[in-house]
């Protein structure tokens, strides 16, 4: 699956809902992989700013990932730049599974204010969902053996630009 072509796709869909949408919606990219999702697409829409929501103290499982998800907060903290108490907010990760990773994030989110509304956007569906939540923006649905993880990963031409494409990669889980 193409990552590049995948966003294209997201970003159509935004793009058609900015000319819709009143009031407007805001950005809020899960780290790491939807943080970088979440910074290209409003750098393309124009929005001034974007949000950043990392879940490494809501998750289930953080017993065990310990000092992993402290450095995971420590490497890209939470960073919400607007007022989340009534906004209209588009939450965007990489890849959706199991539903977990989307749990903590709402939790993080609810920790700086209720919005009015909350919608999902991911490059990749992979189902499997172990809680009931769905997309509302999907860039594809995929089918990938248990045994791997999609992983997202982003490439500059240089060190120094700004600009940069997206492509996936599938790891063995560990």
């Amino acid at each position: 699956m193409d990552a590049e072509l995948l966003y294209k796709k997201l970003l159509a869909q935004l793009q058609a809902r900015t000319s819709k949408t009143n009031p407007p919606f805001l950005l809020a990219g899960l780290a790491i992989g939807g943080a970088w999702i979440a910074e290209r697409l409003a750098r393309d829409l124009g929005f001034p700013n974007y949000g950043v929501i990392n879940v490494a103290f809501h998750r289930d499982d953080y017993a065990e990932k310990g000092l992993a998800a402290i450095r995971s907060a420590d490497s890209m903290a939470t960073h919400l730049p607007f007022e989340v108490a009534g906004a209209h907010i588009v939450l965007i990760d990489d890849v959706l599974l199991t539903g977990r990773t989307v749990r903590a994030a709402l939790n993080e989110l609810f920790d700086f204010g209720r919005p009015a509304s909350v919608e999902l956007m991911v490059l990749a569906d992979r189902g499997k969902r172990e809680l009931p939540i769905a997309a509302d923006f999907v860039g594809e649905h995929v089918s990938v053996p248990d045994h791997q993880i999609l992983a997202l990963e982003k490439h500059s031409s240089d060190a120094k630009s700004d600009q940069y494409t997206f492509r996936f990669v599938l790891e063995e889980r560990v």
